[in-house]
């Protein structure tokens, strides 16, 4: 909301860069030899038309590189996921693993427990089946030494799987900087268009003061064509003054009728309010008439 009326710097030294020099005087500006020393240099728009380039080049190179960021979070989101599923999996595949172990050890303690006990009440019954039952001891023995080998395994599968566990908890901050990120993306976004809408806005607002100056040069014409006549007629009379007539004799005596009077000072003063009266209308007469004379210069150019 704040940036509708926003203006470049530079715009507004294009808009008071008139008015900080006096205009030169009515007597100069038909006189060639001083004409040119008066002329104000007319605003270039190849400045403001590179910096708006350059802006816009600015602003395609930060959308390209927040594509570039956006592919890049992308791949990696979908990349996670394929190693979370992966996880997943391989800890499923432990569990089922773990109990078909756990289940295995349990039937074979079991079948060696129901051996032993097999073979004992063999042994009791019959003192021939020692050897039998030795050897069924060494079989205990080595399963207790398989078993003692399975918790071992274990152990190791219980620990990998606290570390999928572990991995698993660092997922919601991996989420939660990827829905950073994506924030930061709709906010450069936001400023993306916000700049275009200002730089809309003050493309408008240049092209409404273009054309002003345009019809402000045109009033300034007509005002420099009357104040021409004026000057031809102030002339005309002062040519007249000069001519011997019978009235002469009688303002002889008297300089400053003659040469003090309104024959020289009317069309100054008929020009004075002529300027008095169109400034309400037009604002400032130095800066159109600058702008003016600026303008026949570009367009003699």
């Amino acid at each position: 909301m704040a940036g509708r009326n926003y203006l470049p710097p530079n715009a507004l030294k294009l808009r008071e860069a008139p008015l900080t020099r006096a205009p030169p005087h009515p007597t100069l500006i038909d006189d060639p030899r001083l004409l040119h020393r008066h002329r104000i240099p007319h605003p270039s728009s190849s400045s403001t038309a590179a910096l708006l380039e350059d802006r816009i080049a600015s602003h395609h190179r930060d959308i390209q590189s927040l594509l570039i960021d956006n592919q890049r979070l992308a791949a990696t989101h979908v990349a996670l996921k394929q190693e979370l599923a992966v996880a997943h999996q391989d800890l499923r595949h432990l569990s089922v693993a773990a109990a078909d172990v756990k289940a295995e050890r349990d039937a074979q303690v079991r079948e060696v427990h129901e051996r032993a006990v097999r073979v004992e009440a063999e042994a009791r019954s019959v003192e021939g089946i020692n050897a039998d039952l030795g050897q069924v001891r060494a079989d205990v023995k080595a399963l207790t030494d398989i078993r003692q080998e399975l918790t071992a395994k274990l152990k190791g599968i219980d620990e990998e799987a606290v570390r999928a566990r572990s991995e698993l908890k660092q997922l919601p901050a991996v989420k939660e900087d990827i829905e950073t990120m994506r924030k930061e993306i709709q906010r450069g976004r936001a400023a993306i268009e916000y700049e275009k809408k200002a730089h809309a806005s003050n493309l408008e607002q240049s092209q409404a003061m273009e054309k002003q100056m345009i019809s402000m040069a045109r009033e300034i014409e007509k005002l420099r064509a009357e104040l021409d006549n004026a000057e031809k007629r102030a002339r005309a009379a002062a040519a007249a003054a000069a001519t011997p007539s019978p009235g002469y004799a009688s303002g002889y005596g008297n300089h400053e009728m003659v040469y003090g009077g309104n024959l020289y000072m009317d069309p100054y003063a008929m020009h004075q309010v002529q300027g008095s009266a169109a400034a309400p209308q037009h604002g400032s007469a130095t800066a159109p008439h600058g702008f003016y004379v600026v303008k026949q210069a570009h367009e003699h150019r």
